[in-house]
């Protein structure tokens, strides 16, 4: 096996102040949604704990027209390209202020506004589709990429192949980002790959990959900004491995003490959480201090808890918004259940 080719990033100014910044807020609502699933008032999340500096470092890099596609922990993205906080919290509480009517399950926020789609509960199917957007963007020929996410389980799925195999083929240009944290669920990395470089996975497929620490977070950017800039430039696409820990459970619905030692978590967390080393990199350049950070998260502990009121205030989506966005032009039957189902609930 060929020995790994060091990654030397492109020296660039990285935006360290927002992307700390919004390392932190992705923590904080982590930890609100977290409780309100404990609560009973919501129904599912799946926290990035540990994870941050590889979500916000990776999609910093992005420009405003760039698609996204995320996997579990990426949701914090939209909020760094913009997308605003209440309907943002009011998809997992499937409330009348969710764009999407309460359809999707909870935790799958998507927005045409900061071009995002939904991610997937199946594993690695949102993949080719991302490959997917990426190959119509070349095709429109106006400098568009398309970064999409996976953790290290879905590298052994068949749709992981397909992609892989369309994006060299066709040299669309993409990012294709594998947040390694270590575990697929429940499967460390050494039950479901014989390979654990998820990097080297690329070199089947004829396109560069690469290995960064995912808890650096000016690393994580550096390599993403060439990454993209590859892509957009028409060089092709690049696996992305961003290594990591996945510090706590699954989601809120798994039990990580039935199949792991939690204490090895711990001392990953303790020795590598990205956050303080993203402040201490603040600090060295003087843009930003823990008092600011503090300040910003009192901010948005008030900001929180205003939009939780106002989302559980708002109530359910109404009956009629079942018919909505449906078709363009509503037809005559779906019309007359729509005037059915109504005229029943109003008695």
């Amino acid at each position: 096996m060929p020995a790994k080719k060091k990654h030397v990033a492109t020296k660039r100014v990285a935006p360290l102040r927002e992307m700390t910044l919004a390392m932190a807020r992705v923590r904080r609502i982590d930890e609100r949604m977290t409780l309100l699933q404990r609560q009973g008032r919501i129904g599912f999340h799946g926290a990035a704990l540990g994870e941050e500096a590889a979500v916000i470092g990776s999609s910093a890099a992005l420009q405003k027209d760039d698609w996204l596609v995320p996997a579990l922990r990426q949701n914090g993205a939209m909020l760094l390209r913009g997308y605003p906080l209440i309907p943002y919290l009011a998809q997992s509480f499937g409330s009348s202020l969710d764009p999407a009517h309460g359809r999707q399950m909870p935790c799958l926020p998507s927005s045409r506004s900061v071009n995002q789609v939904s991610w997937s509960s199946c594993i690695a199917n949102q993949i080719p589709q991302g490959v997917g957007i990426a190959f119509a963007m070349k095709q429109e020929g106006k400098g568009r990429i398309c970064m999409t996410y996976m953790g290290d389980g879905a590298t052994s799925e068949a749709d992981f192949h397909w992609a892989m195999t369309f994006a060299g083929v066709w040299r669309a240009p993409c990012v294709l980002v594998c947040q390694n944290n270590q575990w697929a669920i429940s499967s460390g990395v050494e039950k479901q790959s014989k390979q654990p470089e998820m990097w080297r996975k690329a070199d089947a497929y004829g396109f560069q990959g690469l290995r960064v620490d995912g808890n650096d977070l000016e690393a994580v950017y550096a390599a993403s900004c060439d990454a993209v800039e590859k892509a957009r430039s028409g060089g092709g696409p690049t696996l992305l491995e961003l290594f990591t820990y996945r510090v706590g459970a699954h989601s809120t619905s798994d039990d990580p003490n039935v199949y792991r030692d939690d204490e090895a978590g711990r001392r990953w967390f303790a020795k590598h959480d990205p956050l303080p080393r993203a402040l201490a990199a603040c600090q060295r350049e003087g843009v930003l201090t823990q008092a600011e950070v503090n300040e910003a998260l009192g901010q948005l502990d008030r900001e929180l808890e205003s939009a939780v009121k106002t989302i559980e205030a708002a109530g359910q989506p109404l009956f009629e918004t079942l018919f909505t966005d449906v078709y363009e032009k509503m037809p005559w039957n779906l019309a007359e259940q729509s005037r059915e189902l109504l005229s029943t609930s109003h008695n």
